[in-house]
C-alpha cells in the first residue's frame, strides 16, 4: 500500500485510489509505475494491467465483471466499461471448504447484562410498545412519550414505541411475516416490559396476535385494545406502569459473551467497504464465535456472486442445500415481479466506486469472516444456534435491520461509507468505512474503521472495537441512535392489501 492506491490481492488486475486521482498523474502501484489516464475519484478502480473486451475484472482475487472495451493500464474502471457476469439462478455444487471458524476457548470473557426470568440475556432495560395495527401509531407514540418522560431514569433505559404501516388488511403470509416480526420483538430480551396495543378490528386482533407469541409472562407482557379502552391514554400509562415496576427488578450481572448476540450489516457502501468496514466486522464475528457467541448475516442480494464462498463454509451438506434455496428463492422472487436479479449496486454505490454487483456482494461477505455457517433462517425467525447465522432478507436498510432484531440479535453493526443516520429497535453501531465521514458526521458515526488505511492493524482494531462493544452491551457505552433517539423498524411487504 503506499499513500495513493492499495492492491487487495496479488492477482487483482485493479488498484483502489485512496484519494481523488488526476488525469496525467503518475502513481506507483505495488513498483510500478502508472499513468493516470482519466480523473478518478477516491474508492474507485485503476487498471494495472490490460484488460481485453470480454476479460474478468479481478478484485478481491475473484471477477467483479468482464471489460465491456479494452481496458489499458491507468484508465479509470467503473460503470462505462465493466459490466456483470451474473446471469438468472445456478446450479451449486458442495465443495466444503477448511478455512472456518468454530467456537473454541479462549479463555473467559463477560459483559454485564440483565437476565431475564426465562433465561434469556438482555443489554438494555427498556419499555417496549407494540402496536398490532399501524392505525394506532400516533396512539402508541404519545403514549411513549408521556411515560419516557415519567419512567426513564438510572434503572429503566427508555419507554419507546416503533411505527409501522401494517397489520390490518393483509392476508396470508403476508400477514404472518408482520406477526412474526412484531412477536419476536415481544419477545426480545432488551425489552424488560412490553405493551402491546391493538385497535381492534384489524386483521392482526390482539386474539389472534397471542396465538403467534405463544407463551409470555403476564409480568412482562400487558394488553390493551384501544377501542374497549374508554380512556386509552390513562389507560396505556397505568399498565406501563406495572410494567416499569416489574423493570426495575432487574439488574446488571456478569454473563458469558457467549449470550451476546450480533446481527451485521452495511448500507450506503463505497469503495472501501470491502477493504474496512465490512473485513473489521469480519474479524470481530470471527472472535465472538471463538468464545461461542453468534452473529447473524442478512441482505441476500447483496451474496449474489458471493454466494458460493457462503456455501463453501456450511456445516454440513443440509445447511449447504438451506443456502442454496436461500439464494435461488430470492432470485426466483425478482424474476416473478419481472424484475433484474442482478438490479445492484444502487446510484449511491456506484458514486461510491462499486461498479457490479459481484464487487458489492465480495465486500458484503465479508462481514460474515470466515465462520462456519451453522444455520439459515427463514425471515421473521429467531436465532438458536451459536456461530455465524444467515438471514433471509432484502438489503433494504431499514427492512433488513429490523429482521436482525427480530432474530434476536442484541446489537446491529452497521457499516457505511456514505452514511445514514436511522437506527433499528436495538442499539444500531455505525461503522465508517473512511475517516473522511467519520470526521464529518460525528452524530451519525460510532466507530472509524478508516484508522485500517491509516496504519492501524487490523488485530489492533479488531481488539479495540470488540472492547467497545462488549461497553456498548455492558452499558458504558450509546450508540448514536440511542442517544438522538433513532429507533425505527420496517417490515417486509410481499402481497396484497385489501
Amino acid at each position: 500500500m503506499n499513500e495513493s492506491t492499495i492492491i487487495i490481492q496479488s492477482r487483482d488486475n485493479v488498484a483502489i485510489a485512496l484519494k481523488d486521482l488526476a488525469a496525467g498523474e503518475k502513481i506507483t502501484a505495488d513498483g510500478q509505475t502508472i499513468t493516470v489516464n482519466a480523473a478518478i475519484p477516491a474508492g474507485h478502480k485503476i487498471a494495472r494491467k490490460p484488460i481485453g473486451k470480454n476479460e474478468n475484472v479481478i478484485k478481491y482475487g475473484y471477477p467483479i465483471g468482464q471489460a465491456k472495451e479494452p481496458i489499458d493500464i491507468g484508465d479509470w474502471i467503473h460503470t462505462h466499461n465493466v459490466v456483470t457476469n451474473l446471469d438468472g439462478t445456478l446450479d451449486y455444487v458442495y465443495q466444503p471448504t477448511n478455512d472456518k471458524v468454530t467456537s473454541q476457548c479462549t479463555g473467559e470473557r463477560t459483559f454485564a447484562g440483565y437476565v431475564r426470568k426465562n433465561g434469556e440475556v438482555g443489554i438494555r432495560n427498556e419499555v417496549w410498545i407494540i402496536n398490532t395495527v399501524g392505525c394506532i401509531n400516533k396512539t402508541a407514540e404519545i403514549v411513549a412519550k408521556m411515560a419516557d418522560e415519567q419512567y426513564r431514569d438510572d434503572h429503566i433505559d427508555g419507554v419507546y414505541h416503533f411505527s409501522h404501516l401494517f397489520g390490518c388488511s393483509q392476508l396470508g403470509d403476508d400477514l404472518h411475516n408482520t406477526q412474526k416480526i412484531l412477536s419476536n420483538l415481544v419477545h426480545h430480551p432488551n425489552a424488560a416490559g412490553v405493551l402491546v396495543m391493538g385497535l381492534g378490528c384489524e386483521n392482526n386482533y390482539i386474539s389472534e396476535f397471542k396465538k403467534v407469541i405463544g407463551d409470555y409472562d403476564e409480568d412482562r407482557v400487558k394488553f390493551i385494545g384501544v377501542q374497549e379502552a374508554e380512556d386509552e391514554i390513562e389507560d396505556s400509562l397505568e399498565l406501563i406502569e406495572q410494567l416499569a415496576d416489574y423493570a426495575k427488578s432487574f439488574k446488571r450481572k456478569a454473563v458469558p459473551v457467549s449470550k451476546l448476540k450480533v446481527g451485521l450489516k452495511c448500507g450506503g457502501s463505497d469503495g472501501f467497504s470491502g477493504i474496512t468496514g465490512n473485513p473489521l466486522l469480519g474479524s470481530f464475528s470471527d472472535k465472538l464465535i471463538s468464545y461461542g457467541g453468534s452473529t447473524v448475516l442478512t441482505e441476500v442480494p447483496e451474496m449474489f456472486g458471493a454466494e458460493t464462498i457462503l456455501m463453501g463454509r456450511a456445516k454440513d451438506e443440509m445447511t449447504f442445500r438451506k443456502i442454496v434455496d436461500l439464494v435461488n428463492d430470492f432470485k426466483e422472487y425478482f424474476i416473478k415481479h419481472g424484475q433484474n436479479v442482478y438490479e445492484n449496486p444502487s446510484p449511491g454505490n456506484k458514486e461510491g466506486g462499486i461498479t457490479t454487483l459481484e464487487e458489492k456482494s465480495l465486500g458484503n461477505v465479508q462481514k460474515g469472516g470466515f465462520g462456519e455457517i451453522v444455520d439459515v433462517l427463514p425471515y421473521g425467525d429467531r436465532m438458536t444456534s451459536g456461530g455465524l447465522n444467515l438471514l433471509q432478507g432484502p438489503g433494504n436498510d431499514l427492512v433488513s435491520t429490523t429482521a436482525l432484531a427480530a432474530s434476536g440479535a442484541h446489537i446491529v453493526l452497521f457499516t457505511t461509507g456514505r452514511g445514514t443516520p436511522f437506527g433499528g429497535p436495538v442499539p444500531t453501531v455505525k461503522i465508517s468505512t473512511n475517516s473522511a465521514l467519520a470526521e464529518k458526521k460525528k452524530n451519525w458515526i460510532d466507530f472509524n474503521a478508516g484508522q485500517l488505511l491509516e496504519g492501524k492493524s487490523k488485530d489492533e482494531l479488531t481488539n479495540t472495537f470488540f472492547d467497545y462493544i462488549i461497553d456498548l452491551a455492558s452499558g458504558k457505552e450509546r450508540a448514536n441512535n440511542e442517544k438522538f433517539g433513532f429507533k425505527e423498524i420496517s417490515i417486509f411487504k410481499d402481497g396484497v392489501i385489501l
